[in-house]
């Protein structure tokens, strides 16, 4: 650093750069952990910032804090959480574990930005941001609630939208495409017709079930550590500091954000994040079930099942010439597994709460928020650049039912597993149709015959007796 101010924390002196908002505690971690480059994303800072300047407002109506510091901290802080000074957050998540750093980050931040609102220059005192901005707080319990506040404000802001509009993309192409029959598969094997209506209506209301996942946590993940401070019993705090911060959190996000029933399990544990990220896996399984149907509907257009055509959306090999790949599916089924895999790193993360504090905090964060954001920005696309625009072969899907032999088990009640066994096989040995078989192995008249091998009444369920 050839720019740089000498700041002085209880360690001693440190180079902060000039122009920099932060002071030496974050300098001191910048130095401290440099680990992956990776930072909390500006969904998480945005919490931070709303968080300090509700603690601001609320000290102030508490008569702890002067109107006019509580007013400049307020625009610092709301400047923070609008994204003005992001480049002033540099730590990597890879840090201490209760993510204390990152606290005292936002402190100075705050604190320097206040202190130019009101007339003076950056290189506040360390003792300014503590006694001021973290009034009333601990890093204990500012991060978890940053975690719990900045998930949901995520959840509702970009993963729900996204999986409701890939529910409605699957609704309405299941209904758009109900007349269609084709074989329905287990095994990857030929099983009984299935109308296409049918099996994405299936993929709709895995998702369905997923949005339903998802809000049944809400409630929980409304609950605010705010208000513990250090190990939950509220010490340095105002009695009603949690609730009113909390109610203010509220009022400014539209949110249902109320303070914590037991500040001890809010900041020992991140039980709620666990249980969220949970609900994440479950989808990125339900949404991996999905892109991967849809590859293997699309697979050929030879020598596939090529059942679909997904749109055509950017040539698919450097050798081979026209050649298109299902590069959507993919690229959902590669999300699904980095939240598969994230879901893992959480529950690591909350097994470590160590009597009155996870020390795990900041990746569990990291790791939640880039679940909730991939997931919801996947299933938007795979609503639109897949589910939306795939057209259907049909005459190929009709020709695969008509000369499959597995359409005689709706022939069971009528002639028998044995007897429908036989046809079968010498419908398959000789490559013929089931029907034309069937009319030689049986009694059964070709109004008969046309009944019972009917398609379409074999998607809608019931025993197709011999009339």
């Amino acid at each position: 650093m050839t720019d740089y101010r000498v700041e002085r924390d209880s360690l001693g002196d440190v180079r902060v750069p000039a122009q920099a908002l932060y002071g030496a505690q974050t300098q001191r971690a910048v130095e401290n952990f440099p680990v992956s480059g990776i930072r909390f994303p500006r969904v998480f800072i945005r919490a931070l910032g709303l968080i300090k300047g509700a603690a601001a407002e609320v000290n102030q109506e508490l008569g702890l804090l002067d109107a006019r510091l509580a007013g400049a901290i307020g625009q610092a802080a709301d400047e923070v959480a609008e994204g003005m000074w992001d480049e002033h957050f540099p730590l990597d998540i890879f840090q201490t574990g209760s993510g204390t750093s990152t606290n005292m980050n936002a402190n100075e931040v705050i604190a320097n930005r206040a202190t130019q609102l009101l007339g003076g220059g950056a290189g506040v005192q360390a003792g300014a941001s503590q006694r001021y901005v973290n009034m009333g707080q601990s890093s204990n319990d500012v991060i978890p609630t940053a975690i719990h506040v900045s998930a949901y404000l995520a959840v509702q802001d970009t993963l729900l939208p996204g999986l409701r509009h890939l529910r409605e993309a699957l609704e309405a192409r299941a209904k758009e495409l109900d007349d269609v029959v084709k074989m329905g598969r287990t095994h990857l094997m030929d099983a009984m017709p299935i109308r296409m209506g049918q099996e994405i209506g299936g993929w709709a209301h895995q998702v369905t079930q997923s949005v339903e996942r998802v809000e049944s946590c809400l409630p929980r993940l409304a609950e605010l550590a705010i208000g513990g401070t250090a190990v939950g019993t509220g010490i340095n705090a105002h009695p009603e500091f949690g609730r009113r911060v909390a109610a203010k959190l509220a009022e400014w996000t539209g949110l249902p954000f109320t303070e914590a029933r037991n500040h001890f399990a809010a900041q020992a544990a991140m039980d709620t994040a666990t249980e969220l990220s949970g609900h994440l896996k479950t989808t990125a399984s339900a949404l991996m079930k999905v892109a991967n149907d849809l590859r293997w509907m699309n697979s050929g257009p030879i020598a596939g099942l090529g059942e679909i055509v997904l749109p055509a959306l950017q040539p698919g090999s450097s050798i081979m010439p026209g050649k298109i790949n299902p590069v959507i599916c993919e690229s959902v089924m590669m999300v699904c597994a980095q939240v598969i895999g994230n879901d893992v790193a959480i529950t690591i993360g909350n097994e470590r709460g160590n009597f009155e504090l996870n020390v795990m905090l900041p990746v569990i964060a990291h790791n939640l928020l880039q679940s909730i954001t991939i997931l919801g920005n996947a299933a938007r696309l795979l609503a639109d650049k897949a589910v939306a625009g795939f057209t259907v072969n049909r005459e190929r899907v009709t020709a695969l039912v008509e000369r499959n032999p597995i359409l005689v088990t709706a022939m069971n009640p009528v002639i028998g597993y044995e007897k429908g066994a036989a046809i079968a096989k010498r419908a398959y040995a000789e490559g013929r149709r089931v029907k034309e078989v069937a009319a030689e192995m049986t009694d059964l008249s070709p109004e008969e015959l046309d009944r019972l091998l009917d398609p379409r009444l074999m998607t809608e369920g019931g025993i197709l007796k011999k009339a």
